[in-house]
């Protein structure tokens, strides 16, 4: 009896888990991921860590509002992997208006169980292209638009015939499509102005997730933001185009600085971290080292005019050679540095060379004014006749000198011209 009991109450135990994970997406939140930015590491770590946490709490749905302009093709497919194998369904929003879900970021909107766009915001222009941001090689490109293809046609297979021909023109032919001709061609499912609207549109539909149809109660649930974490926020901050190539002109600008002016230290530190920080960026970005080239040599040409005086030819070079380097550095069209922050950046780096850089070698260049080195120019007067050698009180005290040409009696002025050891040689002056 006791045995038969025990039995029963396992059943029923299973019975009611079996229950709660069954109404689990009937009762849960909405979890709302923000991001805008580049796709990187970070991005797919928020994705991943968003998701767990919806699925480990019953959520309702996750919707992941998205502002991209691409980024790496190896991280795009861990997050559309990551998204379609979630097990709660995941809303892809392309938000807020004027935001662009560019090349990666047309695999991820496509990836979700469920996609939408705001007003005046665009979708697509999902061709390969290299690191330095120019075409591939022909072979190359024919292999990566292949595979590309065959990807972003998988993903929308199950929007319609409109949309897998879109989605391969999107990435044969560099395509991109506003939100109501995305709409039109079946790419996303519907035109939201603000996550309410969406869940009010998206209300009562029904997706496959997990191998299950689930039908969407989304209506007056909460929405919960799950933020980024304070140093994913951080390097995605950094991992800006603009803020990168801040960080690298800092970099190399404080590092130099040390260079010419040793001894302090903090600007050598912190032109350390500023160009650490400033190659994860690059690096996250796939940026053309041949820019980074381009800006080491105008940095180069910059020193060369302050120590071997060009009128400010070699300046003007190093100008060009910055410009042109940061403008070659994320040269894709979808993520590049803007002209005004070029142009001040090089202005600045010019300016600080001719300035700061100036001074320091200035400096180095400068009389030394203790020891005997600091000794030569001292006036002196003598003490005991210089025939040629004698004493003279220079400074404030009594030195055995060395008259340079003829003997200098006793009272007259003289000036210090160098030394031998500790003996001066001496002109009267």
């Amino acid at each position: 009896m006791y045995v038969r009991f025990n039995l029963w109450l396992l059943v029923l135990l299973v019975l009611v888990l079996i229950a709660g994970q069954a109404n689990a997406q009937s009762t849960g939140a909405i979890r709302l991921a923000v991001f805008k930015g580049p796709v990187t590491p970070i991005l797919a770590e928020y994705i991943d860590r968003t998701i767990a946490d919806a699925e480990a709490t019953g959520a309702a749905a996750v919707v992941l509002q998205l502002d991209t302009p691409g980024g790496s093709v190896d991280i795009t497919k861990q997050i559309t992997q990551r998204i379609t194998s979630a097990r709660v369904p995941v809303i892809v929003y392309v938000a807020p208006r004027g935001a662009h879900a560019a090349s990666a970021g047309t695999f991820v909107t496509l990836a979700g169980h469920l996609a939408a766009m705001a007003p005046g915001s665009t979708i697509g222009a999902a061709s390969p292209v290299s690191s330095e941001g120019a075409d591939l090689p022909e072979t190359a490109k024919a292999k990566a638009i292949s595979v590309l293809v065959a990807d972003i046609k998988n993903l929308a297979a199950r929007r319609g015939e409109k949309a897998v021909a879109w989605a391969e023109k999107a990435v044969a032919e560099a395509a991109a499509a506003t939100a109501d001709e995305a709409l039109a061609l079946g790419v996303i499912d519907a035109v939201a102005h603000d996550v309410p609207d969406l869940l009010r549109q998206l209300e009562g539909r029904t997706v496959t997730v997990a191998g299950k149809e689930v039908k969407l109660a989304l209506t007056d649930r909460p929405i919960e933001q799950i933020p980024l974490s304070p140093i994913e926020r951080f390097l995605n901050i950094i991992t800006s185009p603009a803020v990168a190539a801040i960080l690298l002109t800092i970099g190399l600008n404080a590092i130099l600085f040390e260079l010419s002016n040793p001894g302090g230290y903090v600007a050598g530190i912190v032109g350390v971290i500023c160009l650490l920080l400033a190659f994860y960026a690059l690096g996250q970005l796939e940026a053309n080292w041949v820019g980074l080239g381009f800006i080491a040599i105008a940095f180069v040409l910059f020193v060369l005019d302050i120590k071997a005086p060009t009128h400010g030819a070699l300046t003007v070079g190093g100008i060009a050679s910055f410009v042109f380097g940061a403008y070659l550095l994320f040269n894709t069209g979808k993520m590049e540095v803007p002209w005004p922050t070029i142009f001040a950046l090089a202005l600045t780096t010019a300016g600080f060379f001719a300035f700061a850089i100036g001074k320091a070698l200035a400096a180095q260049r400068r009389q030394p004014i203790t020891g005997m080195e600091g000794m030569v120019g001292q006036p002196g007067e003598v003490r005991q006749a210089l025939a040629p050698t004698g004493m003279v009180l220079a400074a404030g005290e009594l030195w055995r000198a060395e008259s340079e040409s003829e003997p200098i009696g006793v009272g007259e002025r003289v000036v210090v011209t160098g030394h031998e050891g500790f003996r001066l040689r001496v002109r009267k002056m």
